[in-house]
């Protein structure tokens, strides 16, 4: 099974969209570091999503990370979680890592991480026929998920058969 650790971001947008269960289907187990899970549980966050935080499935496996692996240079540009996910993926040589953030995802692949987000797990999702791409995107459009909708209309292109 592949090792995968997961951002914040993700986590939180397939919460909202009802789609969290997706994870297990896909990946099995994720990683995640105590400081997004921290990030997941804080009083800023969603109350769903801070209630899922709270009663993590058993499929999320919360880890620590040393203060002194998140002081790398090549992370200290990040913001918390980010540095802490990469960390992360760094010590225990993750296969995947699912991160939104473009500054985040930009540092794993120059490192040679394979990197997906909300909408790549959406995506591969939609390829196994777990679920309607089309109405996953327009539930994660009622979010303040950020996009460009070019990316949306490739992704649905690629992975939506027309209607006859």
């Amino acid at each position: 099974m592949r090792v995968v650790v997961a951002d914040t971001g993700p986590l939180n947008y397939l919460v909202l969209i009802g789609a969290i269960d997706l994870i297990p289907k896909l990946f099995g187990r994720v990683l995640i570091p105590e400081v997004v899970r921290a990030e997941l549980c804080h009083p800023g966050a969603p109350p769903l999503v801070r209630d899922w935080a709270n009663r993590l499935p058993e499929w999320v496996d919360v880890r620590d990370v040393s203060s002194s692996e998140i002081m790398d240079p090549a992370l200290t540009t990040l913001d918390d979680g980010e540095a802490a996910a990469l960390a992360l993926v760094r010590s225990v040589g993750a296969d995947l890592v699912l991160m939104d953030d473009r500054a985040g995802a930009a540092v794993a692949k120059r490192e040679g991480f394979a990197v997906t987000g909300t909408l790549g797990v959406l995506a591969l999702a939609a390829r196994h026929g777990f679920i309607d791409l089309a109405e996953a995107f327009g539930r994660l459009k009622a979010t303040n998920f950020r996009y460009r909708p070019e990316i949306l209309d490739t992704l649905l292109a690629r992975h939506v058969a027309p209607k006859r």
